[in-house]
C-alpha cells in the first residue's frame, strides 16, 4: 500500500503523530532485535534509492524469535532511528515501540504464519506492477524464476490491508518465494533480509525484461518450458560456494 499520508505532513512531527496516543511504551528491545532493526531500515532505505518504492510505499519486516519488527505506517524511512523500532508478536499485538505498524501487517504475519520465513519485502516496483496487470502469471521469460520456486503467480486484487488481500498472496505464493500482487506490487520472502531482498530485486529486472521483449513490434519473446525450468532448478541446489 502506499502509505505517503505521513510524508504527507512534511514535519518532524509526522512521527509523533502516528504514536498510539495514550498507550504505554512496550518493552524494551533485546539486542539481537536491535541489530535486526538496524539492518530492516537499511533495507528499506534502499527500497526507495533502487527505485522500488516511492515515499513509503511498501513495507520491509524481520522476523526474531516469535516477534515481526516491521516499519511502521507513513513514516518516512530516513527520519527512523533506533529508537523507532517497531514490532508486533505473531498474533499481531504490538509487543516494541508506539509507532503504528505498517497497513499490510496482515500480509506479512500471514507468511511468518504458514512458512519458515525470516524476512518479508513488499514493494511497489514499477515493472512488476506494470506486468500484474497484464498477466495472471509472469511468462517464463528467464531461467531465475527458478530461483523463486517456479512461475511467479499474480494475486487477484484486493483492497490494500485487508485479510483477503493476505489470503489471496498465500494461494499466490504456495511453493513459491515470491509473486505478483494484481495493481499493487510484489511480495517476496527468504531465510534472511538480504534473500528476500534480491528476490525482490530479481523479480523487478524479469518484469522489467519481459516488459521490453514483449513491446518489440511484430515479434513475440521466446519462453522457457517447465521442463527447462525444472532443471535449472536442479542445478541451483548445488550452486555457490559450499563450505
Amino acid at each position: 500500500m502506499a502509505e505517503q499520508r505521513g510524508d504527507e505532513r512534511g514535519t518532524g512531527d509526522a512521527r509523533e503523530g502516528e504514536r498510539n496516543a495514550g498507550e504505554p511504551r512496550r518493552r524494551s528491545a533485546r539486542p539481537e532485535e536491535a541489530h535486526a532493526w538496524e539492518d530492516l531500515v537499511a533495507a528499506a532505505r534502499r527500497t526507495v534509492s533502487d527505485g522500488l518504492v516511492v515515499g513509503t510505499s511498501g513495507n520491509v519486516s524481520v522476523r526474531v524469535g516469535d516477534t515481526v519488527l516491521v516499519t511502521p505506517s507513513g513514516v518516512p524511512y530516513d527520519r527512523l532511528t533506533p529508537d523507532d523500532v517497531t514490532g508486533v508478536g505473531l498474533d499481531g499485538r504490538q509487543v516494541l515501540g508506539t509507532l503504528v505498524p505498517t497497513s499490510e501487517l496482515p500480509m506479512h504475519l500471514a507468511v511468518y504464519r504458514t512458512t519458515g520465513a525470516r524476512a518479508v519485502v513488499h514493494t511497489h516496483a514499477v515493472h512488476a506492477t506494470a506486468v500484474s496487470t497484464l498477466v495472471s502469471e509472469l511468462p517464463l521469460i528467464h531461467y531465475m524464476a527458478a530461483a523463486l520456486g517456479g512461475p511467479v503467480r499474480v494475486a487477484p486484487y484486493a483492497t490494500y490491508g485487508t485479510d483477503e488481500l493476505a489470503e489471496n498472496m498465500l494461494r499466490a505464493l504456495a511453493g513459491r518465494s515470491g509473486c505478483l500482487l494484481q495493481n499493487h506490487g510484489t511480495v517476496t520472502h527468504g531465510t534472511t533480509l538480504a534473500q528476500a531482498y534480491d528476490r525482490t530485486a530479481q523479480l523487478e529486472w524479469m518484469c522489467r525484461l519481459w516488459l521490453t521483449a514483449a513491446s518489440v513490434p511484430g515479434q513475440a519473446p521466446s519462453l522457457l518450458s517447465p521442463e527447462q525450468l525444472t532443471e535449472v532448478e536442479e542445478r541451483l541446489r548445488g550452486y555457490g560456494q559450499r563450505g
